[in-house]
């Protein structure tokens, strides 16, 4: 209402009237609102018959920046006494806070990966899903909390990575295609294994959450053991997760145990921002039909039972184990392939759901006329 009033007292009318409706009319899809409902407008100038307009986008998305620019100076330039659109648009992500567990230092927003049992490509899913969130414009971490069998190094070509320590309390983590990485793999070698009690390892990972000398990110993503025992319940009850998402296959044996996970997170209250069905269909390299091997529907079933949202399908494709399997996973091996792109929608889809989730924030408008 502020940005309303702000635009109604600066323009004078009937363009106060004209650019309210207008802006009114144009909806960011992924947040279910129109530009100023979602607070979305920080700037506006008239400048003879040049308006100039200012948007900060809350969530990542810079791969759609032109295509949003083109749209709204298309939309306004209609407008009568206005021949000329000048638009920028930026990125300012929230820190997103749920409970009233300690923030971690220099990281905004928490979101954990998770699911009910493992072979459904969880690590695959949090892996490209960081590096989506990257790609779109955020400043992303990766923290690999399966403890028992870490993959985030291979994964992302640093496995060769030993943490050091510059002040002697905290460990500087790795940095690989654009995000930051830590991992107990980077502590133990790949012959050994971690033969720990649950509460040992639980103790362990908190340990690696807080001790790691974190630069300053939009979010930090952490790929989960699966499962829902003491290592999930202590991460979730001492590390301020913002929000959960939850990786499964369409098969019912995998929905089940994803079930299990949408309600270990709603137990500690814990948002979960949404379900993806990874493995979902694969298409065939000869003729191009599309099969599901895996059964259908079975990601969306669970969505709808929890009324969450279903933030994306992915395929069944061998590129897809062979880029996390030579350390350039899919987002940032073909940037531009569909693969890629369907991680960035569900990246994109991500973060907007936890902007929809948290409490309506004020922001201030600036309005001047020349």
């Amino acid at each position: 209402m502020d940005n309303v009033n702000a635009i109604r007292n600066a323009l004078k009318e009937p363009l106060s009237s004209q650019v309210l409706q207008r802006l009114g009319q144009i909806q960011d899809l992924e947040l279910e609102q129109d530009l100023i409902s979602a607070g979305m407008v920080r700037a506006l100038a008239l400048d003879g018959t040049c308006l100039q307009v200012g948007l900060v986008v809350p969530y990542p998305c810079q791969s759609q920046y032109r295509e949003r620019v083109m749209s709204l100076t298309q939309a306004l330039a209609e407008l009568p006494g206005i021949d000329e659109v000048e638009c920028e648009l930026g990125l300012a992500v929230p820190e997103i806070r749920v409970g009233g567990i300690a923030p971690i230092a220099n990281v905004r927003n928490v979101i954990a990966v998770g699911s009910g049992k493992g072979g459904v490509g969880k690590s695959t899913t949090a892996v490209n899903l960081a590096l989506a969130l990257a790609a779109e414009g955020a400043r992303v971490g990766v923290l690999d909390a399966d403890i028992y069998g870490p993959s985030v190094p291979i994964m992302l070509g640093c496995q060769d990575f030993r943490p050091v320590s510059r002040d002697g309390k905290t460990m500087e983590p790795a940095f690989a295609h654009g995000v930051s990485a830590m991992s107990m793999g980077f502590m133990v070698t790949e012959d050994n294994a971690a033969v720990w009690r649950g509460p040992m390892a639980a103790g362990a990972l908190v340990q690696l959450v807080n001790e790691t000398q974190w630069p300053e990110l939009d979010y930090l993503v952490i790929d989960m053991p699966p499962g829902t025992g003491d290592i999930q319940l202590t991460l979730s009850q001492k590390v301020p997760v913002s929000g959960a998402v939850i990786v499964t296959t369409p098969q019912e044996i995998a929905t089940a145990d994803a079930r299990k996970g949408i309600t270990m997170f709603n137990k500690v209250n814990i948002p979960v921002l949404g379900i993806v069905e990874n493995m979902s269909y694969h298409v065939c390299n000869q003729c191009g039909s599309k099969e599901h091997p895996f059964g259908h529907g079975g990601g969306l079933e669970t969505a709808k039972r929890y009324n969450v949202p279903l933030l994306g399908e992915l395929p069944l494709n061998v590129t897809v184990r062979e880029g996390v399997d030579n350390g350039h996973p899919s987002v940032v091996a073909e940037p531009d392939g569909e693969i890629a792109q369907a991680y960035k929608a569900i990246a994109r889809k991500t973060a907007a759901a936890l902007i929809r989730q948290s409490e309506p924030q004020s922001l201030a408008i600036e309005i001047t006329l020349e």
